[in-house]
């Protein structure tokens, strides 16, 4: 290779075609590929690399508590997640037509696993994302209110093609939560999506946020091209913890038990027995005795 090239094409930024060259150009030799179809193909190489930056980017900006797939998920233990629904939901469309997403159901039940891979899903197909708590919305809103940059975090939020708040009903909100929340979701009305995961019913939602009107005006909003998703069922992570907790009673070892005690085993190994008692060995070697005694006289002979 020519050694101006490599620093051509890095002037260029074209470092992924610059680390698949020398790959390509004894490809082009043994498949004697034209000029055309060569290029073609360092091309590709370049754009394959871009667009795995692109996705790394973007996952990175989406701030995922964990990167979560639906490939992961387990639909056999809760079967009232209905699999052609969120496959449907992953395919992006709710994207394309600004609707809302609200998974409701007890915890543990795989609300906020399935609301990160459909983020995921939404990363991989371009869409901007950003994933929070609701206790990191309000905490963003408190912490910024105080240095004058409400208008700089409310543009955070108002920014992604995909705006998900998990854990709403976790625990009763500070006050003004409604506020912001209601901010978000009316700025986001019919212009962004918006997914939200709750555990708690939305009559709670008022004590929630400890604003009655701003939780019905939240609701009415959010809920107007919201897809609903009810979840039942047990808690997998109870599932999973009741697993490692089990313990068979028949691999269970009781305590020691005092010697020639019905829970003593036939033959223990014992405490050494003083010499000549019924439990001593003939052989056994007796504590040192004093001089001229019975058993130092036959501990010397």
């Amino acid at each position: 290779m020519n050694d101006t090239l490599p620093a051509t094409l890095r002037q260029l930024r074209l470092s992924g075609l610059l680390a698949s060259l020398d790959v390509r150009l004894l490809e082009a030799q043994s498949h004697a590929l034209n000029h055309r179809e060569f290029l073609e193909l360092i091309l590709q190489d370049e754009l394959a690399v871009r667009a795995d930056r692109q996705l790394q980017r973007r996952l990175k900006a989406a701030g995922f508590r964990e990167l979560k797939t639906l490939d992961d998920f387990d639909w056999a233990f809760n079967p009232s997640v209905k699999k052609k629904q969120i496959f449907d939901l992953a395919s992006g469309r709710y994207l394309r037509e600004v609707r809302d997403v609200l998974f409701l159901g007890p915890p543990g039940v795989g609300k906020s696993h399935l609301a990160q891979a459909l983020g995921y899903q939404a990363v991989k197909l371009g869409h901007a994302v950003l994933y929070r708590s609701v206790f990191d919305v309000v905490r963003d809103f408190l912490h910024d209110e105080a240095f004058a940059g409400h208008d700089k975090i409310l543009a955070k939020y108002l920014k992604p093609d995909l705006l998900i708040i998990d854990d709403m009903g976790m625990k009763q909100l500070p006050k003004r939560s409604g506020e912001y929340l209601f901010e978000i979701i009316m700025r986001r009305y019919e212009t962004r999506s918006t997914m939200m995961t709750s555990n708690r019913p939305l009559e709670d939602w008022g004590k929630l946020v400890g604003d009655v009107p701003s939780a019905t005006a939240i609701l009415d909003r959010f809920l107007h091209h919201a897809e609903l998703i009810q979840i039942a069922g047990k808690s997998y992570r109870l599932r999973q913890q009741g697993t490692k907790l089990k313990d068979p009673e028949s691999e269970s070892k009781p305590a020691n038990a005092p010697i020639g005690s019905d829970e003593a085993p036939a033959n223990p190994k014992a405490a050494i027995a003083p010499f000549g008692s019924g439990r001593g060995n003939g052989r056994s070697k007796p504590a040192n005795a004093p001089t001229g005694s019975e058993a130092g006289s036959r501990e010397g002979s």
